[in-house]
């Protein structure tokens, strides 16, 4: 499958980000990494491999960032203001240099976004904060409340990036347009998180899908079951 490196320096971030590019083609797909991950990080573990045959077949191109974590959640060195402050650059970045992008350079109206782990929980915030953009939602193993990583510091910009928090008051009509997947396991240690978020959207009525599977961890083997799988879900052209 074709593979491309791209490298540029972020005006959000302030500093360079890194990205792989699988596909020559297709519906876009962004997968985040799991806490704190590298840009390669989705290739090395096997998950990119799990959807060669979409991507050899044209029908999706994936686009996988790196994570901004260690400068935002898990930077103790620096307040929790600026934490959070980090994880909002981190998807202005996400929003306006990826995303964006893509819809200019691919004339799709929306894309994918996906992720395993923590990348469940990126993946879901940036789909739920900007609905106008994400067609098709595929979080494996997320958890959806980052008030852990603050310390009990209280700020507008914690509670609108926690799913958890903000998603009962969002009434943005592109949110009952998404196909929403909520993968979990039933050993999972985020299968407690993904019950509470599918009530949220289940008080919502908003149509999704709460796959649990049963008797597996929390880990890859299962992730690279679910992926292939989820990307079925497209309504390929």
């Amino acid at each position: 499958m074709k593979e491309e490196y791209f490298k540029w320096y972020s005006p959000h971030l302030q500093r360079d980000v890194q990205m792989l590019v699988f596909g020559h083609a297709g519906y876009p797909v962004v997968v985040f990494p799991t806490s704190k991950g590298s840009f390669h990080e989705n290739k090395d573990m096997g998950l990119i491999g799990s959807a060669h045959w979409y991507i050899e077949q044209g029908l999706i191109q994936i686009y996988c960032p790196e994570s901004n974590d260690a400068q935002s959640f898990y930077n103790k060195n620096v307040h929790p203001h600026q934490r959070i402050q980090n994880h909002v650059a981190y998807d202005k970045m996400i929003c306006h240099e990826l995303v964006e992008r893509i819809r200019l350079n691919t004339s799709m109206a929306k894309v994918v976004v996906a992720g395993c782990s923590f990348g469940g929980y990126h993946a879901a915030n940036f789909a739920f904060r900007h609905p106008g953009y994400v067609s098709h939602m595929f979080s494996m193993s997320g958890a959806f409340d980052i008030r852990s990583f603050m310390d009990g510091y209280s700020h507008d910009d914690i509670y609108y990036n926690s799913p958890l928090e903000y998603l009962p008051g969002l009434n943005d009509h592109e949110l009952w347009k998404m196909d929403i997947v909520l993968g979990t396991s039933n050993w999972d240690i985020c299968y407690d998180a993904n019950l509470k978020l599918s009530h949220v959207l289940n008080q919502k009525q908003v149509p999704h899908w709460l796959d649990v599977r049963q008797n597996r961890v929390h880990d890859w083997d299962v992730w690279k079951e679910m992926f292939p799988h989820y990307l079925s879900r497209i309504k390929f052209d």
